[in-house]
């Protein structure tokens, strides 16, 4: 591969720019190693490092949550203390919502969106890293409590105020360290960081997609995406208001939650839960998204009824915003609230039930391959009903007074959760693998470890319906021998036993495979979307020339025409050349700078270091000022018809 820097006239759009000689000397971005991956503004690297992340704390949360039911496998058990059980079951949540299933959503955006479009990257390369650096200096913050068990002389415990942070828990009287403001920083970094990369997603969706895609074209991961990322920019707001006024309550002395003082400890429910809804949407559309690419691929043919599972995607997340006092039918909210929301409850399901019903239409008279991915797909659907069932059971206002806050909402939970967004991630997870690390997963290996996890799923959480109907409330502690929810707790736990085996046998097949796996080409699946056709793994620069797209599966329409898509592409490629190559940007630190002031600032001003706070703050400041004073520039990359490049720089 030729490889050389060169200064040329090219200012993005002239034509006629004179060439100067090309020097002999290293690739102007060849920053490599660890300080490739810290400066990198590529959306397979950053998109790669969200899936690090997130498999990590995914991992961690398993761990909670299998300390949570070690201690519950008998009654009047004391395994661990109820303080920490307390933090256990708070941190578990939060990791797994924030720090597991949205951060692995947010992996596969940046991994398959621009591919998928047809797109070169993202819209913003560099605030797409910084969104990154966000999330990570997020999940640090939210983390810090840790090393309180190492060193005793931090004056922080970990959050024990459930995910949900129902005021008055929040407040100095019941939590006086520093771990709920750790919490309530953390929550807000890493809003931030969603925010920005859904305002991100939103513009490139919009703007950045290839000649011919139109929106009713697009892929439906790529429409589940889109939607989501409107649902985050709407909902994220209201958990804003409401943990800065937890902040302003517990640091300033105002009263929006303090009811000794005129506040109202409801209102933080109304806007925890008009956040809250959107959120199981938000974790759960990108899985909607995956399955409706596996399916067809595994079914050889196209997806049964495309426009209406993209609008009913579309109508689960405007529903969605208008449906979140149902988790607050025991409030005494008034009849008149409580049937409009058991009404809205039940018009979701709607919308959902479509996709299932296209989904099942897809798989009629299909050509079905019951390969790993496809086996997860269909896991995902199974178990996602069953949630959905469990939930319209919530709808009716009398029965959910019963299942209020019992294991039984626990089960339905977890149905949607795991057996939902989980199984569909796992399911992605195998599917896309091949396209980014080029091996295959062995075939046994893969569906050995879907059989355990779904035996070990269904026998944890299915007894906890009938645990929950028999009165056993959640973030229990203990028990007692009398109460007949022995053997119920006893199969919970050894089905986690066994859940955490299968999670542990697929992540360690992945991993063999990563070192061992069998090597493959660009479309080991015969897949209909655009990024099958790039090599596995695709090239920074993604595309040698943007593709025009013809038909909704772009790549299977490719296939079947191939001649002429080979002379639109090589034509595409001449005329990129003569005009500058492929503009690619240059790697930067600025937004892992700024990031890190933010980290700073927010762990100092939970422990009240107001000077170092500020400097935090100055550092985010210095760092942004300097990201928006390096410029447009970056490099280009001129392709032979060889595929041999050259590289230049303006």
């Amino acid at each position: 591969m030729a490889q050389a820097l060169a200064k040329s006239d090219y200012h993005g759009g002239a034509e006629h720019a004179a060439p100067k000689p090309i020097e002999l000397l290293p690739r102007p971005m060849a920053k490599t190693g660890l300080v490739g991956w810290l400066t990198t503004v590529d959306h397979k690297k950053i998109g790669l490092m969200y899936a690090g992340f997130a498999c990590f704390f995914f991992l961690v949360g398993g761990l909670e949550a299998l300390l949570i039911r070690t201690q519950l496998i008998v009654p009047n058990n004391h395994f661990i203390p109820a303080q920490f059980y307390n933090e256990l079951f708070t941190m578990h949540g939060t990791t797994m919502i924030f720090l597991a299933v949205m951060p692995l959503n947010a992996a596969f955006f940046n991994l398959l969106i621009p591919l998928q479009i047809g797109a070169r990257d993202v819209a913003f390369p560099r605030l797409n890293t910084f969104s990154l650096w966000v999330f990570v200096a997020g999940a640090i913050i939210l983390n810090v409590g840790w090393l309180s068990y190492v060193f005793p002389s931090i004056k922080s415990g970990l959050p024990d105020v459930g995910w949900f942070g129902y005021a008055p828990l929040t407040s100095k009287n019941f939590t006086p360290d520093a771990s709920t403001d750790l919490w309530v920083l953390g929550l807000q970094v890493l809003g931030l960081s969603s925010i920005v990369a859904s305002l991100n997603f939103i513009v490139t969706i919009i703007n950045l997609r290839a000649p011919g895609l139109t929106m009713m074209r697009l892929p439906v991961f790529t429409w589940m995406a889109l939607i989501t990322s409107f649902l985050l920019v709407l909902a994220l707001p209201a958990i804003a208001i409401a943990l800065i006024e937890v902040m302003f309550d517990r640091n300033f002395g105002t009263n929006f939650f303090e009811a000794s003082n005129g506040g109202q400890p409801i209102l933080w429910q109304h806007l925890f839960w008009v956040f809250g809804h959107p959120e199981v949407y938000i974790l759960i559309l990108p899985p909607m998204g995956y399955v409706s690419e596996i399916l067809p691929t595994f079914s050889r043919k196209p997806l049964f009824g495309y426009p209406i599972v993209v609008f009913s995607g579309a109508a689960i997340g405007f529903i969605g915003f208008g449906v979140w006092s149902h988790h607050m039918f025991t409030t005494g909210m008034g009849t008149v609230a409580t049937a409009a929301f058991s009404l809205a409850t039940m018009a979701i399901a709607v919308p959902t039930g479509v996709k299932i019903f296209n989904w099942i239409g897809t798989l009629w008279g299909g050509h079905i391959m019951t390969r790993t991915p496809m086996m997860f797909a269909l896991g995902f659907i199974w178990m996602f009903m069953l949630g959905g069932f469990s939930g319209i059971m919530h709808s009716a206002a009398p029965a959910d007074a019963q299942q209020q806050d019992s294991y039984f909402v626990i089960a339905h939970f977890h149905y949607v959760l795991i057996g939902g967004a989980t199984f569909a991630l796992l399911a992605a997870i195998h599917f896309w693998f091949p396209k980014f690390f080029g091996r295959l997963v062995p075939e046994f290996w893969g569906k050995l470890s879907f059989w355990i996890i779904f035996v070990g799923f269904n026998t944890t959480f299915f007894p906890m319906h009938f645990l929950g109907l028999n009165g056993m409330p959640r973030r229990t502690w203990t028990y007692d021998a009398n109460m007949g929810w022995n053997e119920g707790n006893f199969i919970a736990t050894i089905g986690a036993y066994t859940l955490g085996l299968g999670v542990f046998t697929y992540f360690a097949v992945l991993i063999y495979t990563y070192f061992k796996g069998e090597k493959c080409g660009n479309d080991p699946w015969d897949a209909r979307t655009l990024e099958w056709s790039l090599p596995s793994p695709p090239p920074e620069y993604n595309f040698k020339a943007i593709p025009t797209v013809h038909a909704r599966d772009a790549w299977w329409y490719e296939k079947h025409h191939k001649d002429e898509i080979a002379q639109e592409q090589a034509a595409h490629i001449k005329a990129e050349s003569e005009h500058g190559g492929i503009h690619m940007p240059d790697q930067s630190w600025y937004p892992l700078i700024a990031a890190l002031g933010l980290l700073v600032g927010a762990i100092a001003f939970a422990f009240h270091h107001l000077p170092v706070a500020i400097g935090g703050l100055v550092v985010t400041f210095i760092g942004c000022y300097l990201w928006a004073l390096e410029g447009p520039g970056g490099y280009h990359i001129h392709l032979d018809d060889k595929g041999n490049e050259t590289i230049s720089r303006h």
